[in-house]
């Protein structure tokens, strides 16, 4: 079981274009630590180190990015890095089907598109888990307070079926999360990661175990249980690779 590369990289790059140069450094360095086998090209400023967008540095960034891969996909901050990318493309008939502008939200959209392009993600694929990533914490209800309340699922009833014996293909099993902090960002791009190898689609209380962002979103804390299920041709592989890696605590306990 291997993550689907080109070379020493995974088959898709991202470039992220914003008007500041640490912006986009930062971005890079947080999808990097979600999915280090992803070329992550940060293009913020001006050629000067002023704040803005050049068509010069997003245009090197793409290049780079195209360098060893099959295609990248580009994210913005702002409404005229977004104009400077389509420069980039428009200007450029050779770029056409190989780089694309995601329509998503700057960080949340670039943890999500590095961890699928870590997991061997094509273009169009990368690109979905990027856009997808819009709706991710949109809040489902709040508190008086206006405190954000995470969405509720189908965990419940997940785990009461956990508790029987059900000895089908990837059948719901139950298992407590032992991290103090839950499952925070580490944890959950090492899920993700891990269930992209398979050839199953996995849950974890209901949700995709394959999106950082919505295995993030249950807002799990340390001590809560998780349901894991997972359907296809390798669901109970998938299922129980989940399992031992909640079980082992991330190798952060």
């Amino acid at each position: 079981m291997t993550t689907p590369q080109v070379g020493d990289r995974a088959r898709i790059a991202l470039v992220l274009v914003s008007h500041s140069a640490r912006l986009a450094q930062g971005a890079a360095e947080l999808a990097a630590q979600m999915a280090p086998g992803v070329l992550l090209l940060p293009a913020g400023g001006t050629d000067d180190g002023s704040l803005g967008t050049s068509y010069d540095v997003v245009a090197a960034a793409v290049d780079e990015g195209l360098m060893g891969t099959e295609g990248v996909v580009v994210l913005a901050d702002l409404g005229s890095a977004v104009m400077t990318i389509e420069s980039v493309i428009e200007l450029d008939d050779s770029l056409e089907g190989r780089v694309v502008l995601a329509d998503a939200p700057f960080v949340e959209g670039a943890v999500a598109a590095a961890v699928t392009a870590h997991g061997g993600g094509s273009l169009a694929e990368v690109l979905a888990s990027a856009e997808a990533a819009g709706g991710t914490f949109a809040q489902s209800a709040a508190g008086a307070g206006g405190e954000f309340v995470p969405a509720a699922g189908p965990a419940d009833q997940l785990a009461g079926a956990a508790g029987i014996e059900d000895d089908s293909p990837g059948a719901p099993r139950a298992v407590t999360l032992r991290n103090p902090l839950g499952l925070h960002a580490r944890p959950a791009a090492i899920l993700a990661r891990l269930v992209a190898g398979y050839d199953a689609k996995v849950t974890i209380n209901g949700v995709n175990a394959a999106s950082v962002l919505e295995m993030m979103k249950l807002g799990a804390t340390g001590g809560r249980e998780l349901v894991i299920a997972a359907e296809g041709p390798q669901a109970n592989e998938a299922r129980d690779a989940a399992l031992a890696a909640v079980e082992g605590g991330f190798g952060e306990v």
